[in-house]
C-alpha cells in the first residue's frame, strides 16, 4: 500500500465531471461478446483449404471413438462447454434459418463420412453457421439400430468446428435429422 494520502476532489472538478456525463445513458446488457480483431488474409487458396480440411477430417474421424448407441426414436443433443443455454434452446426449437442441408440417405458409412466432412468444411467457408444434416431414422437397418444416425452422433462430437447439434423439429426430419451450430470461419 502507498503511504500517499488522497487529495480531496475539488468541487469545481466534480461539477464539471457531472456536466460532461449528464447525457450519458447506460448500455443495454449484451448477451454475447464481440471481438474486434482484424481478419488476416488466408495464406492458402479457398479450394486448397477445403481439400486440406477434408483430408484432415477424414484422417481424424475415428469410428473407435464411441458414444452410447442411440435407437431409432432417440433424440440427439450435444453442445460444447460454455455455449449459452438460450442458443441451445433456439437450436432445439428450430428457430435459426438453416442456410444449407445435407441428405445422407442411401449412402454407405464411408461415403457418408466423406460427404459430412466436405459439407461442414464448405459450410464454414461460406460462413454458414446453422445447417441441417438428414441421417435418416434407420428403419431399413438390418441391425435394428440406425447405423448412420449413430455414426453422425459419433463423428460430430469429434469435429471441433461443431459447437452444438440436436435432433430436428418434426417438420425438418425429427429424429432422422440434426440441426448444427458451426463455429464462425475466422480464416477470412
Amino acid at each position: 500500500m502507498s503511504d500517499k494520502k488522497k487529495e480531496p476532489v475539488d468541487e469545481d472538478d466534480l461539477d464539471l465531471f457531472r456536466q460532461s456525463v449528464a447525457d450519458a445513458r447506460p448500455l443495454k446488457p449484451q448477451n454475447r461478446v464481440q471481438h474486434d480483431t482484424p481478419r488476416a488474409k488466408p495464406s492458402t487458396p479457398p479450394k486448397q483449404r477445403l481439400k486440406n480440411a477434408v483430408q484432415t477430417g477424414q484422417d481424424n474421424l475415428s469410428d473407435e471413438y464411441q458414444v452410447e448407441e442411440v435407437d431409432i426414436g432417440d433424440e440427439l443433443l450435444f453442445s460444447r462447454p460454455g455455449l449459452q443455454h438460450n442458443v441451445i434452446k433456439k437450436l432445439r426449437r428450430g428457430q435459426f434459418d438453416c442456410s444449407a442441408a445435407l441428405d445422407l440417405h442411401g449412402m454407405v458409412v464411408s461415403e457418408a463420412r466423406q460427404a459430412l466432412i466436405e459439407f461442414i468444411s464448405e459450410s464454414r467457408s461460406h460462413n454458414a453457421r446453422y445447417v441441417r444434416i438428414v441421417h435418416g431414422k434407420g428403419h431399413g437397418s438390418s441391425s435394428k439400430l440406425p447405423v448412420l444416425k449413430n455414426c453422425v452422433n459419433n463423428w460430430l462430437r469429434q469435429i471441433d468446428d461443431v459447437l452444438a447439434y440436436c435432433s430436428a423439429q418434426p417438420r425438418d426430419g425429427g429424429t432422422g435429422a440434426v440441426y448444427l451450430l458451426l463455429k464462425r470461419d475466422s480464416r477470412g
